[in-house]
């Protein structure tokens, strides 16, 4: 592991390769699972600003659910996560003519109806972000269903780190991202990280 500033990285993030195949997992991971995706305190409020723009593309589940109980449930762990249909599905998903499932929020954004993309976790997944007092960690979450994204990053040799660096700029600033890049420099040069 290394530190910048606060935050501890897993040498996995620097490490391993991943790149989202969504032609082949048809965006499993918004559809699987046993909870909603983590959501910050802040994005709550995101989320019902946002309601309104996407509700259109929302299954009608969806909005049976969010009629119930909202946009956000506390989960087992105590944790705020998206709320989930049937217990898996988003609350937020969408799906187009081929069955790929995406996101409502992020899809409007690119249609430029909100300058909210969607929720930092789902922004930042494979890597999950845990909170332990004046310290975060960020570890890279592996899940069999994202199995295609490992083998295309492989091939196309990406680490983690590049693969997401707009959304670890979105959570940690761009210095920072910078400090990490000239960390794994470092690191190569150690022989920690492969040179290639």
């Amino acid at each position: 592991m290394i530190q910048i500033d606060d935050v501890v990285i897993s040498l996995d993030v620097l490490r391993d390769k991943f790149i989202c195949d969504l032609g082949v997992c048809k965006g499993a991971c918004c559809i699987e699972g046993d909870a909603g995706a983590p959501v910050e305190n802040d994005e709550v409020s995101k989320l019902q600003e946002v309601l309104p723009i996407v509700w259109d593309d929302l299954s009608d589940s969806a909005k049976a659910v969010i009629d119930q109980q909202g946009v956000v449930y506390t989960d087992e762990d105590g944790d705020i996560v998206t709320s989930i249909v049937n217990g898996k599905d988003c609350v937020f998903t969408c799906y187009d003519q081929s069955g790929l499932c995406s996101c409502a929020i992020e899809k409007a954004h690119r249609e430029g109806k909100t300058d909210f993309y969607k929720p930092i976790s789902c922004h930042l997944y494979p890597i999950r972000v845990g909170n332990y007092g004046t310290y975060k960690s960020v570890g890279y979450h592996r899940w069999e269903i994202c199995k295609a994204a490992v083998l295309l990053g492989e091939k196309e040799n990406l680490p983690i780190y590049k693969f997401l660096k707009t959304p670890l700029i979105r959570k940690f600033g761009e210095a920072w991202y910078e400090q990490l890049e000239v960390a794994v420099e470092e690191l190569k040069n150690a022989g920690y990280i492969p040179q290639k």
